[in-house]
């Protein structure tokens, strides 16, 4: 098996070579301004002798188009984007409309499922947005949150209050703990200890809907860095936890991934 799982957030685009039993190393990039000639050359052309490309995209039919677009250019075979369904890769998802589920979580949340061996998973993906799902031990999502993730917390602020977007010009120092001794300063703190708090609460509130077993935390998403010191609640930072979901459905041929 040679295949290319690629993960296309908002704002970076991740992407492996898988060839049926472990993934290859992690590649990234941010995919701003990019067009079909960028994913053959970057992405796709990455890896010779493709049998299959896997695609979990957020970022829209525009990207979509370029992405097919630039498998015909590199002559490999034309993309499957994946789609959130009732169930996959072990996982049932608990939302009413299970397509409403974005496929980022959906995916997320089934590679967190199969490295958690049996155990209760909270679901973390820290991106534009904040996620938060929860998978039980048997595979069913139970549900889950999501809020502006704290960089967008920041932008929110600065952008729609004159008074705080004056006061926080000059600079970020001011201290690190919750605190902070400058406007920028408790902007920032406070979108990260906000993150953080909400992680912790949703640990708590899974733990009472699993029958009292402490769940793992699964972090992924470029801004999980600057969130987990500040988690209290044991977690994991898994960079590429889309791409291990995907992996996971390769692994079932009975349910494929599904082309749109």
């Amino acid at each position: 098996m040679n295949v290319l799982l690629v993960d296309i957030g908002n704002t970076r685009v991740k992407w492996a070579r898988f060839d049926g039993r472990k993934l290859g190393s992690l590649q990234a990039a941010s995919h701003s301004g990019w067009g079909g000639e960028d994913y053959a050359r970057r992405v796709i052309g990455s890896v010779r002798g493709l049998e299959r490309i896997v695609v979990a995209s957020v970022a829209g039919d525009r990207v979509k188009r370029s992405v097919t677009l630039a498998a015909r250019r590199a002559r490999a075979p034309a993309p499957e984007f994946v789609t959130s369904q009732r169930r996959g890769g072990g996982v049932t998802v608990g939302y009413v409309e299970p397509w409403r589920l974005g496929v980022d979580r959906f995916v997320a949340s089934i590679g967190a499922f199969h490295l958690a061996k049996g155990k209760p998973v909270v679901v973390v993906g820290v991106g534009t947005a904040m996620t938060i799902d929860l998978v039980d031990a048997h595979g069913r999502h139970r549900g889950g949150a999501i809020i502006p993730a704290p960089t967008l917390m920041v932008h929110t602020l600065l952008k729609n209050t004159d008074g705080i977007r004056r006061r926080a010009q000059g600079g970020v120092g001011g201290g690190n703990s919750l605190f902070g001794r400058s406007t920028r300063a408790a902007i920032m703190q406070g979108s990260r200890y906000a993150a953080a708090a909400l992680i912790d609460r949703a640990v708590g509130e899974a733990r009472a809907l699993v029958g009292g077993r402490k769940p793992l935390v699964m972090l992924t998403g470029g801004g999980a860095p600057s969130v987990r010191p500040l988690v209290r609640s044991t977690c994991s930072s898994i960079p590429d936890l889309v791409l291990q979901g995907l992996a996971a459905l390769c692994e079932q041929p009975a349910r494929p991934p599904r082309a749109v």
